[in-house]
């Protein structure tokens, strides 16, 4: 069988590694095939590319040293930042980062919006779950690097010495040239000067290269040359992968109508497209619309019925609207379809008791504790302490608590639980205590602010109590819909 056949072959059975053993040989026999060069230069990338849509991650330089301005005052609605108050069939609890709870995990609800200087630059054995996060550049750059390590020679090709003009002009050898280096080599500068030359060499004509374009300068942080970008190219051919990356330049640059406006458009083109709806989706779930959130998801179901993140949303939307009944069926489906984790059996047990199913919470939780790891089973022993707390034994309850802040320092949460507890047994001192380490980790939590202030009020320290319940009414009117409450709490406090 010819060589380089035999290669392609390889290629096509997404046999990589071996398709690019066999193009080593030909080019050490003959260094000028470029048909041989190319398909080692595709068969490197194929190795380590990945979606880089659902890979990208904002990090700590893309949020503090962005120079993009943005409203103090936006209007409701219109920021992630400022999203509205939930309704009562959507309120959810906050997570680490300040965000509402989703049915997934996704590289966003990491970090971002509730994440501070502060609490990013902790070192990770203070603060695993605040640890600053890299951006997709530095990802793939130590991806790159290893896979260039595992070549005994060095580099396949040496970027830095490439005629860029050259090289832009030889259409079949050109966007696989990129792809090598925006992938593999990690070189965006690079990429971005083939681009450019690529794309004058097809008078502009050409909507593969001004996406390519677009992806260089969302990179580099030129969002807006990047949005001119990929709109010039969705005006020649519309593409999915353009509006996605597009609507990913709108979320960067908060703006969620945008994003909207942008998929709703591409789904006139392309109707029923899964992916648009789940960003349509997600933006919804970041702006508390939770009906019209989880009626895209079931749209979504209707389409894909193996869909993993629209089962998980439906899933967690059904609980927090008090049918754990419904929600536990949607996690079964889950458990059916393969998924096996901590979370998931935390989920479904979690689901079991408030259904009142006692005899599966046990073995649920159980099998939680065997799978979590880190931060999970931090929320594994939370979840039980609830249960402990139902079912009368407050001393099951603290002792879970405590294991829970002994695997993870900065659950907020579990100080504020573990101070309301201890305050019951008559420890007044140690509930201070933890009432302050939650207020100090947990700034998006009105419950700490609240609990202090009562104690405050009950030792006849006036002043405290009403500084302290003022930060917890500011941070409870961005949670909760009703005034009602708010205004009575007030004037409980102003009357003392």
């Amino acid at each position: 069988m010819d060589t380089f056949y035999e290669a392609l072959s390889f290629y096509r059975k997404r046999k990589f590694e071996k398709s690019a053993l066999l193009c080593t040989e030909l080019l050490d026999k003959n260094p000028y095939d470029q048909a041989a060069w190319t398909l080692k230069m595709k068969a490197l990338t194929a190795q380590i590319m990945v979606d880089d849509i659902e890979a990208e991650e904002e990090g700590i330089a893309d949020s503090l040293l962005d120079t993009e301005t943005i409203a103090q005052a936006a209007r409701p609605g219109t920021s992630l930042r400022t999203a509205p108050a939930a309704t009562a069939a959507g309120l959810r609890p906050r997570g680490n980062t300040g965000r509402a709870v989703s049915g997934m995990v996704r590289p966003a609800t990491q970090s971002g919006l509730g994440t501070s200087l502060e609490n990013a630059l902790k070192t990770p054995r203070t603060a695993r779950s605040a640890r600053p996060v890299t951006t997709h550049a530095a990802r793939t750059l130590r991806l790159g690097t290893a896979s260039m390590m595992t070549q005994p020679d060095g580099p396949f090709i040496q970027v830095s010495r490439l005629n860029m003009s050259k090289y832009a002009s030889l259409e079949g050898i050109a966007k696989p040239l990129f792809l090598y280096i925006f992938y593999h080599e990690n070189d965006v500068r690079n990429a971005l000067d083939l681009a450019v030359e690529a794309t004058k060499a097809a008078q502009f004509k050409d909507w593969w290269w001004k996406v390519a374009l677009g992806k260089c300068y969302a990179l580099l942080g030129l969002v807006r040359d990047a949005e001119q970008q990929f709109r010039s190219a969705l005006k020649q051919v519309p593409t999915v992968d353009a509006f996605l990356r597009l609507s990913s330049i709108y979320t960067k640059l908060d703006q969620p109508l945008n994003v909207l406006e942008v998929c709703t458009a591409a789904l006139k083109i392309f109707p029923n497209e899964v992916t648009l709806q789940t960003e349509i989706a997600r933006i919804l779930e970041a702006l508390n619309n939770m009906p019209t959130s989880v009626k895209y998801y079931r749209e979504i179901l209707s389409e894909e019925a193996m869909n993993v993140e629209a089962i998980a949303c439906i899933a967690v939307n059904y609980f927090y609207s008090d049918q754990p009944e419904v929600a536990l069926c949607f996690y079964r489906r889950l458990l059916q379809m393969g998924l096996y984790n901590a979370e998931l059996f935390n989920n479904i047990g979690l689901c079991c008791y408030y259904a009142q199913h006692y005899d599966m919470v046990v073995n649920c939780f159980e099998r939680a504790l065997s799978l979590a790891i880190d931060e999970a089973a931090a929320d594994v022993w939370y979840n039980i302490a609830h249960v402990a707390i139902g079912v009368g034994d407050l001393m099951v309850a603290i002792q879970c608590l405590r294991l829970c802040i002994s695997i993870d320092s900065n659950h907020a949460a579990a100080y504020n639980n573990l101070g309301v507890l201890l305050n019951k047994k008559g420890q007044t001192r140690d509930a201070y205590g933890y009432f302050t380490a939650s207020q100090n980790l947990g700034s998006y939590l009105f419950e700490p602010f609240y609990n202090h202030s009562l104690l405050s009020k009950n030792a006849g320290d006036l002043q405290t109590s009403y500084n302290t319940v003022q930060k917890s009414l500011k941070i409870y009117a961005n949670h909760m819909p009703s005034k009602d409450i708010l205004n009575s709490l007030e004037k409980y406090f102003k009357n003392i």
